[in-house]
């Protein structure tokens, strides 16, 4: 059973606020304890608390606005410093995560950017003690073709994501974590496009194929 457009996208703003509620519940916690603090050196942490988590704040919803939205202002290409930048914003914070990058083109269409995007964050959600994410972007003339690799001590990896990407999930156990990989895989069916993936110990590798259009 196909997963309905209103559902998918019920569940991918559910994720988004479940990404959000961390940075901006420190913002609510930092308001409170400012209104009762007065020592100046508190404060002062207070107020360096609110600018961490404005920043953690714009720096997800910039990064789920192409992920998962429209994406207005760009047009059918977006350039890869776009992805470059919101990807390295999300791990700013963790030492513990490398990024490399092979991107061979200027620009990428708007579905192989979101493709990217959103392996990258899957990608990044297995890495549980840290480790590599390499990032590879290729446009030929009949197409794009994405690889992203996760390698670390321990990579997670949800079976039900796994489904999701290549379509055995049952729609009834859709979840908000397994939306992303439903959409992508809606997309790339769409395309004539092809979503594949490999997990074992220490590594996770997805990768696909979307035809130019």
């Amino acid at each position: 059973m196909t997963t309905s457009s209103v559902d998918l996208a019920s569940l991918l703003c559910s994720r988004l606020c479940h990404d959000l509620l961390s940075p901006v519940g420190a913002l609510t916690n930092g308001l409170e304890l400012l209104a009762d603090e007065r020592d100046p050196e508190m404060r002062q942490r207070c107020f360096e608390l609110f600018e961490q988590s404005a920043r953690i704040s714009t720096d997800k919803l910039k990064f789920f606005r192409l992920a998962f939205g429209a994406a207005g202002g760009f047009g059918g290409m977006v350039p890869v410093d776009e992805a470059r930048g919101l990807v390295e914003a999300l791990v700013r914070d963790n030492e513990k995560i490398r990024v490399k990058w092979q991107l061979t083109a200027p620009s990428l269409p708007k579905p192989a950017m979101k493709t990217l995007l959103n392996f990258a964050l899957i990608a990044l959600d297995a890495l549980v003690r840290g480790g590599d994410l390499e990032i590879v972007g290729e446009l030929r003339d009949d197409a794009s073709e994405i690889v992203v690799r996760a390698t670390g001590a321990r990579i997670v990896f949800d079976e039900d994501i796994g489904k999701a990407l290549d379509g055995t999930l049952p729609s009834e156990e859709l979840s908000s974590r397994t939306a992303p990989a439903e959409m992508l895989r809606q997309m790339a069916a769409q395309m004539g496009g092809q979503l594949q993936q490999v997990f074992n110990d220490g590594e996770l590798i997805l990768g696909a194929v979307l035809p130019a259009k």
